[in-house]
């Protein structure tokens, strides 16, 4: 058998692909073996069974069995579930790599694209339980055959990217690296969503797509993704790599899985007392490098010159022109020699993608987490669903081990949405069923799991113990703010039936964005008007003129313009605000009062609210009578108190603190509507979260 094996080429290069320790290699070596066994990995639906039966190679097959038992499970449906679909992922870091790997499972055309084209990220992650069933699940042993042996339960970044890299060529994903993402291209003519890349001639921006999920990391967040900043006390980590060449003693080196000042106070009072050094924590992994990070007290920083100047701002604090290199490597080195009793022999620094020894230090108590995971976009007909995962989903809080954890469940329910997608339920449905599930995901915990490793889907009802998939309606998706801006991407679409007086709606030659469609229709509707100069979507409205400009192009006796002065803002908003609720049902999204003293009104938030207008008037067949006569309007009311403003009933009022709420800052729960900044905890006064709450029927608290 090893006679045969060495003279069989195929069985040689699986056995270099397996063993390769870059991205490149890789690449390099996969596509030998796939021309040597004449199978095009461009092939993507038949691409994993044409591989196993050409290399038929005995140590391929518990490979082939790891792999043909997770693809039979019953969620893919033989991978004819989203056989129709095509993914583009941004973002070959492990979330991405997942998440594509879901997909192909799925039946998916996948294409990854990453703009370095290399792995060099050294640090470490801490794996949850469920984490190291499902890489075992996916053959990570087979691959790297140190994977968590024994109590080990962490792994590098860049040996996890290897492995998954792997496991989506296996199945067929396509991973383009060196390729940079610049936007989208959108449909025109025959042509669906593509995407603008650099280089310009790539053959990857010829793929068509109809989802798209964007594992970039929290540097890129695509356009129409609100992402909050969550900041607590000033927390300054520190992380350092030094070179790990595996000899026996540094294998004698203990880890330090954490060690944190409350539970070894006189640990860290000798660290200070010997280098002047003064930690919270500290923590030691060994892996490919020897990882340690830290938390770093501020004054201590200061004291040793690793920071310059103090200041207030972290930005400012730990900028680049603040921060003495030289010294901070000093500082790092220390921390780990005494954590590890000197017992580390030549310690030298690993270097990092940029050639320079790999030392970071970073504020990380400024978090950033998405309000919504999904949206969809419209564009000439043809839809597009994006999603999040990752960082710029939810960015982790380092010394909890969450990242790479929630990072993988958030891929799961990424994947269960596609899912849906492909059986083609509605996409209001399939939006709302993903915000659902996204409320649980920060709450997560291993404790709060499911235990049932081996049972773990893309399924969300395998992995989370208490799971609503109908929390989110589908009707909040349309209306809240949270989730409202992949909705009216697909109401500013050219179609003919809109308004018989709209006729470059239905001209096709017109490729300008949603935004600037619906620019030019108000600017159509309010022209000819004194003082009413539309030029965009949020601070030509503040006076107010101009939606009553709009109204009045539709309803010409209702509001008479010459009566009105742009100098009372608050009457003019008011008085369109009322009319347009009353008549229409399109509820304010924010007082009269705010609209008009605002600094900067929100552009999304008005053109969600013009959206609506726009989609009512469609839905008509009155004509334009600019020239009709101006009459004095019938009486409105225009009580200013908006808890008093009529028609409305008190199911719309906070119930809280019984004052009106607008949409733009609504929650829907338990029957009754909130301020976002009323939906706090009794007890302690956190703000809530949906489904991470209970609710006193009794007391109503």
């Amino acid at each position: 058998m090893a006679n045969q094996d060495s003279t069989n080429p195929s069985h040689d290069l699986f056995e270099q692909f397996v063993q390769a320790q870059t991205c490149k290699e890789v690449q390099r070596i996969f596509s030998e073996l796939c021309h040597h066994l004449q199978v095009d990995p461009r092939d993507y639906q038949s691409f994993y069974t044409k591989l196993k039966e050409r290399l038929n190679y005995w140590k391929a097959k518990s490979l082939w069995v790891k792999l043909d038992k997770r693809a039979q499970h019953q969620d893919y449906q033989q991978g004819e579930v989203c056989a129709k679909n095509k993914c583009l992922v941004l973002g070959a870091g492990p979330c991405g790599l997942r998440t594509a790997i879901e997909l192909a499972l799925l039946g998916a055309h996948v294409v990854v694209l990453e703009k370095r084209d290399s792995f060099s990220r050294n640090n470490v992650l801490h794996l949850w339980p469920y984490t190291i069933s499902d890489l075992r699940g996916l053959a990570a042993k087979k691959f790297y055959g140190k994977f968590c042996t024994g109590v080990l339960d962490h792994i590098s970044i860049r040996q996890l990217q290897l492995i998954l890299l792997k496991v989506c060529l296996l199945l067929g994903v396509e991973v383009q690296t060196g390729v940079e993402f610049k936007g989208f291209v959108e449909p025109s003519g025959a042509t669906g969503w593509m995407a603008k890349l650099f280089p310009d001639n790539h053959p990857a921006g010829k793929f068509q797509f109809d989802v798209f999920i964007s594992a970039g990391g929290g540097s890129f967040v695509p356009y129409g993704f609100k992402r909050k900043e969550l900041r607590g006390k000033l927390a300054i980590g520190i992380t350092c790599n030094f070179l790990n060449r595996h000899t026996a003693a540094e294998t004698q080196v203990a880890e330090i899985s954490g060690v944190a000042r409350i539970y070894n106070q006189k640990f860290f009072q000798d660290l200070l007392t010997e280098t002047g050094i003064d930690l919270e924590n500290i923590v030691y992994y060994k892996d490919d490098t020897h990882y340690f990070v830290m938390t770093a007290k501020k004054k201590s920083l200061l004291k040793m010159g690793v920071i310059k100047q103090d200041f207030s701002d972290a930005d400012k604090l730990l900028a680049q022109v603040n921060v003495d290199q030289e010294a901070l490597l000093r500082y790092a080195y220390d921390a780990a020699q005494f954590s590890t009793g000197h017992c580390l022999p030549d310690m030298q620094f690993a270097q990092n993608h940029a050639g320079q020894p790999d030392v970071a230090m970073f504020d990380f108590t400024c978090m950033h987490r998405a309000e919504n995971a999904s949206l969809v976009r419209e564009r000439k007909g043809k839809k597009l669903l994006m999603g999040l995962v990752g960082d710029c989903l939810v960015e982790p809080f380092w010394p909890l081990g969450t990242g790479i954890a929630r990072g993988f469940l958030a891929a799961f329910d990424t994947a269960w949405m596609v899912r849906s997608w492909g059986k083609g339920r509605p996409h209001m449905e399939v939006l709302a069923e993903r915000e659902s599930i996204y409320q649980l995901l920060s709450q997560t915990t291993p404790e709060n799991t499911s235990k049932k490793y081996s049972a773990f889907s893309i399924d969300p009802a395998t992995r989370y113990q208490h799971v609503n998939l109908n929390s989110v309606k589908a009707f909040q998706v349309k209306n809240i703010n949270i989730i409202y801006s992949f909705y009216f991407y697909s109401q500013c679409r050219h179609k003919a039936t809109l308004m018989p007086d709209s006729h470059y709606w239905a001209d096709q030659k017109y490729s300008v964005g949603a935004f600037e469609v619906l620019l030019k229709w108000c600017q159509q509707h309010t022209a000819g008007y004194d003082r009413v100069n539309v030029k965009d979507l949020n601070q030509s409205w503040r006076s107010g003129l101009a939606l009553c400009a709009l109204i009045n192009t539709f309803r010409p006796r209702v509001i008479d313009m010459s009566s009105l002065e742009e100098s009372n803002a608050v009457y003019n908003n008011q008085l369109a605000f009322n009319f347009l609720e009353r008549e229409l049902g399109i509820l304010p999204i924010m007082s009269a009062r705010e609209m008009s003293f605002k600094g900067q009104i929100d552009k999304l938030s008005m053109v969600h609210y013009l959206t609506q207008i726009h989609d009512h008037q469609g839905q008509r067949t009155l004509k334009s009578p600019l020239s009709a006569p101006k009459v004095n309007p019938d009486p409105v009311n225009l009580d200013l108190e908006p808890s008093l403003m009529p028609g409305i009933s008190s199911n719309e009022e906070c119930y809280f603190c019984c004052q009106r709420v607008y949409v733009l800052e609504r929650i829907s729960t338990e029957g009754k509507l909130f301020h976002r900044s009323c939906f706090t905890c009794h007890q302690c006064g956190t703000t809530l979260r949906l489904g991470g709450y209970t609710f006193n029927q009794h007391t109503g608290e």
